[in-house]
């Protein structure tokens, strides 16, 4: 594949008018949707997530995010309804046709991309989107042939084993003991990130649940009574724009995660512990783009969650101070912030970024936009493996729960190395040098803008 980059990069793009979306459900403080900056507002009485995107996961078929969503892009123009790319990815997973196969041979001469013009198959050339259909349909019949344990029920258990082992952290905080207080604190502090962070997550692309109802229960209580976050607006930056527009320059571009005032040290290692302070307060900053009731639910939420974990402090835990109960609550909730920062900035952040108007087709987008990291035992129970070593997976299945984006990982690393399309894989120590030796290019200054001139 070769890549350009633009020397000029228009700062104005991100000054236009940000996407309007469809109504969405569910949120939090997600990869897209950073707790460190308000990030993009969606329109007042955005509240239902795309139909389309629960269909795979469900085992029927997925959608694209912002499916039939009426959206305006950077330079001005006007898109409404899914592409021709959804439709025909959406209809080839509703009828797969018999086995689908790997093409024999087949692959795309070097051509330049125009702004109007799509890759078309030429002879026996493969189409970009007849490569995204054909992976569908390879990952379609996975999803088809696996349990509904396979689907939900391992991550639910998890969340659920999570949820049992809270009293007894807040139990052994009550030791006078060194050691048992210690665990008490780790108890505690990787539950949190597992409900947070995991649970937000599937709960905002309805992967917990078949029934949207029960969608709708678990994405007020993951998004806003454990993360203290808004649900619409957290739902709408990750669902509606970090997806839909992966790696697009001032839309998907993950620049919501950014603090360039900060110093590299200061942003890696100090600036993650107030990440529990920051998230209700952006959270309050966005409720006025809200409905009123929406408004007074989140609110609501937000107080009972935090309550509650201070509550039990007291009461349980046997804190004697206001003081010290808060700062056990900082520790806890802080624990895995750091990581939670890294993994966000590392997946994205230094790979190709792209111009609204020049964007590649989808399986491109994410063939090149993303990336995975290792897996790891600690943060694949507490982030989820969608977040963490099936990245690029999740990305291109949204609607798939964590165990099954890695179980459909192989297949689609197969099949990408097979297409010869980029597959990225780094280690998160290798991410992690490579943004302290490059903080001011990746963090601080705006990317250039790849554009994507050939695939063979």
């Amino acid at each position: 594949m070769l890549m350009k980059d633009n020397q000029e990069w228009c700062p104005e793009r991100r000054k236009e008018e940000q996407p309007k979306a469809a109504d969405v459900n569910g949120g939090g403080p997600l990869q897209g949707a950073s707790p460190l900056s308000p990030g993009v507002v969606p329109e007042k009485g955005n509240g239902c997530q795309d139909e389309g995107e629960r269909r795979l996961g469900q085992g029927v078929a997925p959608g694209q995010e912002g499916a039939g969503a009426k959206r305006q892009l950077p330079n001005g123009s006007r898109r409404e309804g899914p592409s021709e790319e959804e439709i025909s990815e959406e209809q080839s997973l509703r009828a797969p046709q018999g086995d689908s196969g790997l093409g024999k041979g087949n692959k795309m001469g070097v051509l330049k991309r125009s702004t109007k013009e799509e890759l078309e198959p030429t002879g026996g050339k493969r189409s970009e989107e007849s490569m995204m259909r054909e992976l569908s349909e390879m990952v379609q019949d996975v999803v088809k042939s696996s349990s509904w344990w396979e689907r939900h029920g391992i991550d639910g258990t998890i969340i659920a084993l999570s949820l049992l082992s809270l009293p007894v952290g807040f139990l052994l905080l009550r030791s006078d003991n060194l050691f048992p207080f210690l665990l008490g604190i780790a108890i505690l502090g990787v539950v949190h990130p597992t409900l947070t962070v995991k649970g937000s997550h599937l709960a905002t692309h309805n992967a917990l649940a078949e029934s949207k109802s029960w969608g709708k229960i678990w994405a007020v209580f993951f998004l806003e009574v454990c993360s203290a976050f808004t649900a619409e607006q957290g739902s709408y930056n990750h669902v509606k724009i970090h997806h839909a527009y992966t790696n697009v320059i001032g839309l998907g571009d993950s620049s919501t995660w950014k603090l360039p005032f900060l110093n590299r040290y200061v942003y890696m290692f100090i600036a993650p512990i107030a990440v529990p302070i920051l998230t209700p307060l952006v959270a309050i900053g966005l409720l006025k783009e809200v409905e009123l009731k929406t408004a007074i639910r989140t609110l609501c939420c937000m107080f009972v969650g935090l309550y509650s974990h201070y509550w039990l402090l007291i009461n349980i835990s046997g804190f004697q101070s206001m003081w010290s109960a808060l700062s056990c609550m900082l520790v806890t909730r802080a624990l895995l912030s750091h990581p939670y920062i890294h993994v966000n900035i590392f997946q994205h952040i230094g790979l190709p970024m792209f111009a609204a108007d020049k964007k590649p087709k989808r399986i491109h987008m994410m063939s090149c936009g993303v990336l995975n990291l290792p897996r790891n035992p600690l943060l694949d129970w507490s982030f989820g493996h969608s977040i963490i070593s099936c990245h690029v997976e999740h990305h291109l299945f949204p609607a798939l729960s964590d165990n099954m984006c890695l179980k459909i990982k192989p297949i689609v690393s197969r099949y990408f190395k097979d297409k010869k399309l980029t597959y990225n894989e780094d280690s998160y120590w290798s991410r992690l040098k490579l943004f302290l030796a490059k903080y001011e290019e990746l963090m601080v200054h705006a990317p250039p803008i790849s554009e994507l001139v050939g695939i063979q």
